[in-house]
């Protein structure tokens, strides 16, 4: 019997796995939250600073479209066939709707059950074309209502505790939070995801934007001696992740960004008070295409807007440009510096194939 539902479970392409679920999965959903969520606060804000108001609207068009884009993206990366990929549009409107402001968390989990059960009964039936949508979406929609509010407050009380410690510890938690997500942004995994589905905004995304930038500026400019301009390039504001690696085979060489992100955290948090209170996903982005930066921006935009925050000052912009570029690099050099010194890093330990 366990033998034969194994065989089903080949056969379906169903893959129960640490690799699968929060690697393929949460990565292809900061993927479907950036192309919606993030581009339409992108729109939004510049179509709002230049007043022209049908590019607003498309940005709110984009953000409204999240929860959908998610859960497409899921689906995708879970390799679900087309009616199933189709049916998981209305699981992920009604997953994020229904999760509040832990949206994301929810689309996560039920997006991933009802993509299963969907590619489990595909092709089964002669009517495929009913079956399929009507079992992943009724499994779907049903789980959204019965674990959708339960996740969303899950996540909005852990984020909501994270950011209230942040806020009576900004130094102690400064580090903590710059240091984690700073190392989850290098892993297979995704910052960006779990920032938003935490909804990790405030001082706490402000320390989270710190420790992005310190993996991401740090590992471009430490190894530029084996990477010159197109290392630079893709790892300052593309991915740290492509150095995951090199780390396996040397984890010494993370030492320095993780140290880097230790020392910016708490300059963010106590010393620049800098603050994303814009979309929780821009957190986790770092300085991948200048996102994090957005974001900050956003956040100051829309807290002029609320009457929270008189103007942008030039303390505000020398913050965030050594939060997220000069400080990384310095620090990061220093400290690569001294770890080539004394044989912790080799020539070669850094350059990407």
């Amino acid at each position: 019997m366990k033998k034969g539902f194994s065989a089903f479970l080949k056969r379906k392409n169903i893959v129960i796995s640490v690799k699968r679920y929060l690697i393929d999965a949460l990565g292809a959903m900061a993927q479907g939250l950036f192309a919606s969520l993030l581009i339409g606060t992108i729109l939004n804000t510049l179509g709002t600073l230049s007043r022209i108001s049908w590019l607003a609207e498309v940005g709110k068009y984009a953000s409204a479209m999240s929860g959908p884009a998610m859960a497409a993206a899921i689906g995708y990366a879970l390799q679900a066939p087309p009616l199933v990929l189709f049916s998981l549009v209305t699981v992920g409107y009604a997953a994020n709707t229904l999760g509040g402001a832990g949206g994301p968390l929810a689309v996560l989990f039920i997006a991933i059950i009802a993509a299963e059960f969907g590619k489990a009964v595909s092709k089964e039936t002669k009517v495929d074309i009913l079956a399929t949508p009507l079992v992943t979406i009724l499994i779907g929609v049903w789980l959204s209502a019965v674990l959708a509010p339960w996740l969303g407050r899950l996540a909005s009380s852990l984020g909501n505790i994270i950011m209230w410690a942040t806020e009576l510890q900004p130094f102690l938690m400064g580090i903590v939070v710059s240091v984690v997500v700073g190392i989850a942004l290098t892993l297979p995994i995704s910052s960006a995801a779990i920032c938003a589905a935490l909804g990790l905004v405030g001082l706490a995304g402000g320390a989270a934007v710190a420790g992005c930038c310190a993996q991401m500026v740090g590992f471009a400019v430490m190894s530029f001696k084996e990477n010159r301009w197109g290392g630079l390039v893709s790892q300052g504001i593309g991915t740290s992740m492509l150095q995951m690696g090199n780390i396996v085979r040397n984890p010494k060489i993370w030492i320095a960004p993780i140290l880097t992100s230790a020392i910016t955290g708490p300059l963010a948090t106590c010393v620049f008070h800098l603050r994303m209170d814009g979309a929780a996903v821009s957190s986790g982005m770092g300085t991948c295409g200048l996102v994090g930066q957005i974001g900050v921006f956003t956040g100051w935009v829309n807290d002029i807007a609320a009457g929270t925050k008189t103007a942008i000052t030039g303390f505000d912009w020398f913050g965030l440009i050594m939060i997220s570029f000069i400080l990384p690099a310095v620090l990061t050099l220093i400290f690569g510096h001294i770890f080539r010194k004394i044989g912790w890093i080799k020539e070669g330990d850094l350059k990407l194939n």
